[in-house]
């Protein structure tokens, strides 16, 4: 068994953030051997936040599904729990690296304009 969700996420955060580390990429890209589709494969290849947030969002509603379709007798249905645990969790990390790089983008703007009200620039 194998945490999708979260070895796209990992991939798609590599991406992003342009985090060279072949080690960790091709393990994450044998974790997910056979199973890139759908928003798995859409999450492993995303370039920007925003992008990870859709389908990182997409991938957590097919978990549910697939969790809510496991009867809770299975051998896999704790550990789907879990994962559905882990990669809300993983969702709620991401919401907060997009809030925080936000605010940092609006407290430039803010500097910016500070800058500018101390040393008027004169036409």
């Amino acid at each position: 068994m194998s945490c999708y969700e979260l070895e796209a996420l990992r991939l798609g955060l590599m991406n992003v953030l342009g985090t060279e580390d072949p080690a960790a990429r091709e393990h994450a890209e044998q974790e997910l051997e056979g199973e890139l589709a759908g928003p798995i494969e859409a999450l492993a290849e995303a370039e920007s936040l925003a992008a990870i947030e859709r389908h990182l969002d997409a991938a957590l509603v097919d978990l549910e599904e697939e969790v809510a379709e496991t009867p809770s007798d299975d051998p896999e249905y704790d550990y789907l729990r879990g994962r559905l645990v882990a990669v809300r969790d993983a969702e709620r990390a991401v919401h907060r690296i997009t809030a925080q790089g936000n605010s940092v983008l609006a407290g430039l703007g803010e500097a910016h304009d500070v800058l500018h009200e101390t040393f008027p620039i004169e036409d």
